[in-house]
């Protein structure tokens, strides 16, 4: 049975990185309602066994499909890399991730890189879809962006250890964790002339398109966003407001209820 085109389309990230995702879907799809589901009591993933963030995953898309949604997306690389495709297979709604249009935006490169957290670096889950010249785990990108941090002198400190071994010759470098992209301008600062490839934006069009040929567009127009989060809610409204994502509804959702 077709989901009904007038529910919301659902985001989950572990944090705030997913609403780069969920602003670039705004763009897209500016007639859709979203629940966007931040998991701010467990975050960051990307130091936790695939195993465990894959249970997370699907204990989120359970809360997602209770509240009544006709879409669901993986905004976040480690969570991507942990459930799907395993997700999009049993669920009976469209169910979307960031990796492959990622790697469908870097494809054109010739010597591609990848920097991301522990999980989804080793997890190799990119190079299902292309292949890379370097790669590098990241793990302390997530706790800069989570603390609002991202342009702060110790963000510049800590992107130049963990590039100064990538290749000279690098064309592209996948930001492969949607928190990275507050973190562009540093990054920019240490590899300059490297097109940085944010999944974002290609997640939105694939999102757009499949929505359209599935007649899954909503036809009224709605441009609500309900926020959920695990963690502490005035922590999360503030941050986000820093981001530039005004957060107009917003509940707390205990971990016991997922």
């Amino acid at each position: 049975m077709r989901p009904d085109p007038e529910l919301p389309i659902g985001v989950f990230d572990s944090g705030v990185g997913g609403l780069t995702v969920l602003k670039a879907l705004r763009e897209a799809l500016p007639k859709e309602d979203f629940l966007y589901f931040g998991d701010t009591a467990r975050v960051p993933y990307g130091q936790k066994p695939l195993g465990m963030v894959r249970r997370f995953a699907w204990e989120i898309a359970g809360f997602l499909l209770r509240k009544g949604v006709k879409a669901i997306v993986v905004a976040c690389n480690t969570a991507s890399s942990a459930a799907l495709p395993e997700l999009s297979e049993a669920l009976s709604i469209p169910v979307f991730g960031v990796l492959e249009p990622a790697a469908e935006e870097a494809r054109p490169h010739a010597k591609v890189g990848l920097i991301g957290t522990t999980a989804t670096v080793e997890s190799r889950a990119y190079e299902r879809f292309l292949p890379l010249a370097w790669s590098k785990a990241c793990p302390l990108f997530v706790p800069l962006v989570e603390e609002g941090l991202w342009n702060d002198p110790v963000a510049l400190l800590v992107a130049k250890h963990y590039l100064e071994d990538a290749p000279e010759d690098l064309e592209a470098l996948i930001l492969g964790c949607t928190h990275y992209p507050f973190l562009k301008e540093t990054l920019r600062q240490v590899l300059p002339g490297v097109q940085l490839i944010d999944s974002a934006q290609a997640t939105a069009r694939k999102v757009a398109e499949a929505l359209h040929t599935l007649g899954l567009l909503n036809p009224q127009g709605g441009g609500q966003t309900l926020h959920y989060v695990t963690g502490d809610a005035e922590s999360y409204r503030v941050l986000a407001q820093r981001l530039g994502e005004e957060v107009a509804e917003l509940k707390t959702v205990a971990l016991s209820e997922l």
